[in-house]
Parts: C-alpha cells; sequence; structure tokens
C-alpha cells in the first residue's frame, strides 16, 4: 500500500503527524508490512507559519500511483486553493481510490474538484468556505462518502489516522495502536 502526504507551505504540522504518528505504526507492527510513503510538495521544502521545516521525498511527481492521498490542512490551503499550477498537481490524483483530508485540508480536495457530490467537513471557522466544494458540509469529526474522507478540525488528525488504521488493518490493529500510543478518547 502508497500512500501520498501532500506537504506545503503555511501547514498545520499537527494536522500531518497526528494522521502520519498512527498510520506509521501499522508498517512497525506489522500490521501493513508493505505499508511505503511519500511527503509529496510541490515546492522544495516547506514549512509552516512558525518557519519549522521539512524537506519533501517527492517534488511534483505525479501523484497517480498512490492508493491513498493524505491531505493536511493549515492557513496555506486558504490561498493555494486559488493556485492553479498547485491545483492541477492535486489533480494528477485523480485515480488514487482513498481521498484523506484533516482540518482545511478538505478545501484543497474542493478546490481539485474531488468533493463534487460529496459529503464533507473541515474546521468549523471554514465550513462557509468548503460549501462551494462539496454537497453538503457536515459538521462533524470524521465524514466519510465515496472513497474520500475528512475530519474537522486540527485535534481530529490522531482521530482520522486511528480510524484509517482500522479502515486499513482491522478493529484489532486500530485498538492495539490506541494503546501504544496511551490514546484515550
Amino acid at each position: 500500500m502508497r500512500v501520498a502526504y501532500i506537504l506545503f507551505d503555511g501547514i498545520t504540522w499537527l494536522d500531518f503527524f497526528g494522521v502520519y504518528d498512527p498510520v506509521s505504526r501499522l508498517k512497525s507492527l506489522k500490521y501493513i508490512s508493505n505499508l511505503q510513503w511519500d511527503l509529496c510538495a510541490f515546492t522544495d521544502s516547506v514549512a509552516d507559519n512558525f518557519g519549522l521545516q521539512i524537506v519533501p521525498t517527492k517534488i511534483r511527481q505525479s501523484l497517480a500511483g498512490y492508493d491513498a492521498l493524505i491531505v493536511p490542512g493549515g492557513f496555506g490551503t486558504r490561498k493555494l486553493r486559488y493556485n492553479k499550477a498547485f491545483l492541477d498537481w492535486v489533480r494528477t490524483a485523480e485515480p488514487v481510490k482513498q481521498k484523506i483530508s484533516v482540518c482545511t485540508g478538505s478545501l484543497i480536495l474542493g478546490a481539485a474538484g474531488f468533493l463534487i457530490n460529496k459529503k464533507a467537513t473541515t474546521n468549523e471557522q471554514e465550513y462557509d468556505t468548503l460549501k462551494p466544494y462539496c454537497k453538503q458540509v457536515v459538521e462533524g469529526r470524521i465524514v466519510e462518502d465515496q472513497g474520500v474522507v475528512t475530519a474537522g478540525g486540527v485535534a481530529s488528525s490522531l482521530d482520522v489516522g486511528l480510524y484509517l488504521c482500522e479502515k486499513w488493518a482491522g478493529t484489532n490493529a486500530a485498538a492495539q495502536i490506541r494503546k501504544r500510543m496511551s490514546y484515550r478518547a
């Protein structure tokens, strides 16, 4: 299984790490031994609003060959939803069966056209911004509709990470990962 994490300037790192940590444990705990991921970006490096940088592993390469696309949120999404070149790159993920977002990452999925006729959620402060991109904005923590999973605000990143663990490896895997993380919901 191959996962593409989309990184960009203005990202909220918790949106990324909150999903990454439980999902990466699927590999380290041998629930999905062939799990692979790439840190994909449109630029050579990415940083949050405070300057914390990460160097991506794949730059401007097609996203078509992945099984899942995960788009975190952050203030950068507000501007990127109008960036044609960036959105054209994200659209190379059209054949990817599972598209996932955390917080305002749903604005990127929406601007790329992946939320048409679907229910979705986002950070509660951006419900109105999301409305033009989807069939219905749901005020929920995690919403799944036809292969697209969207999660609410930043704190939902761990929740959607564990949700994906259960979806991809079963309830026992998710329970064991939750226990190892000492996560009590």
